[in-house]
């Protein structure tokens, strides 16, 4: 048996305030005359955080504009005009959603291999290590800040550069920057990490590595969304935790029904992922019905309003797009219903899945 030799993130630092170690931890990453590029979800744009980043010699902040998910052609402009400005960089700085993280991850991947970032979408084929790269989460829940993908929009698939090289080399988790976070935002971010856990603890690739994470950060979600009458700073630091565990929970096995089928949602409909995978939760019970059951009680508690009828209208050619791609997601589709999975969930049973949605 060949066991999978993971790889992770190098460096962690947690706590309320670890922001403030941002400018010790860069120092030695520093080369001279080459810059650290911060880019910095938009939503931050003229708030105070921007004015807190230790910004030395010719760094610069790049606000990224993440309205939709990133694209393999924002990835190419960027790392393109990194390489006309500057020639080279120290380092890629993420800090906001996963959006902005994995924009981060493929920036730096894409400053030292040649090509496209469309080239690399798929499995181990990144063969460059990219520039020096830390994430800084703003939301907590798509794990982003420890997974070894970075997923993108590319010209004929939404799938992700998945490789050894694409962890960071350093995370900060200071809960204190998601204290602002919109409520919506929040809650559909944190469904993306219940939804990890559920889909791993319940796939065929579960193993104890997997489940360790998963039940721990199934429990701080359960803690979080229904167990508490009040967000306080509490519900933050567990929340932030409950990111990193999940993240660390599918990245010994895998995801499954539900974000497969959000990932076609979100090539056709630019749907975010965090709401994308709330939409598909509502309508799985075929396949998860105790973690829909519990969903939908988060939802209900929270307040939420999770959109319906997203694929009224919509033609067959579109309809083929999106099985198309959710179909292309092989290793998701085996880790939630075998290896026969392409018997089971036919295109017609998934078109009709789509139409329910």
């Amino acid at each position: 048996m060949q066991f999978r030799n993971f790889k992770m993130v190098d460096y962690v630092v947690f706590g309320r305030g670890s922001f403030n170690q941002l400018d010790e931890i860069l120092a030695p990453k520093r080369k001279s005359d080459a810059p650290m590029i911060f880019l910095v979800d938009h939503f931050f744009e003229g708030k105070a955080l921007p004015s807190r980043i230790p910004l030395r010699g010719k760094d610069k902040i790049i606000f990224a504009d993440v309205t939709l998910e990133p694209k393999t052609k924002q990835v190419d402009a960027l790392a393109q005009q990194l390489k006309d400005e500057f020639g080279t960089v120290s380092g890629i700085i993420g800090i906001g959603g996963g959006s902005t993280m994995d924009l981060a991850k493929a920036v730096s991947l894409m400053m030292t291999n040649p090509g496209s970032s469309a080239d690399y979408q798929g499995w181990d084929l990144v063969k460059q290590p990219g520039v020096y790269k830390a994430g800084i989460p703003t939301l907590s829940g798509t794990g982003a800040e420890v997974s070894r993908t970075t997923v993108l929009t590319g010209p004929t698939r939404k799938l992700g550069m998945n490789s050894d090289f694409t962890p960071f080399d350093q995370i900060v988790l200071d809960p204190e920057l998601t204290a602002d976070a919109p409520v919506n935002q929040r809650f559909y971010t944190g469904m993306d990490c219940y939804i990890h856990c559920i889909e791993s603890l319940e796939g065929t690739f579960l193993n104890e590595f997997s489940k360790s994470y998963g039940e721990k950060a199934l429990e701080l979600c359960q803690d979080v969304f229904l167990k508490r009458d009040h967000w306080d700073a509490t519900s933050d630091d567990k929340l932030m935790m409950a990111s990193y565990a999940g993240g660390m929970s599918i990245a010994y096995s895998q995801v499954g029904v539900t974000h497969a089928v959000s990932y076609g949602l979100s090539y056709l409909l630019g749907t975010k992922h965090g709401i994308g995978n709330c939409i598909v939760m509502n309508h799985l019970e075929e396949y998860y019905p105790a973690g829909v059951d519990e969903f939908k009680r988060m939802v209900e508690k929270n307040n939420i309003d999770i959109p319906t009828g997203v694929c009224k209208g919509l033609t067959d050619e579109q309809f083929d797009i999106m099985i198309n791609v959710s179909l292309g997601m092989k290793p998701l589709w085996e880790n939630a219903l075998g290896k026969d999975w392409e018997t089971i969930m036919t295109r017609e049973k998934l078109r009709a899945l789509f139409e329910r949605l």
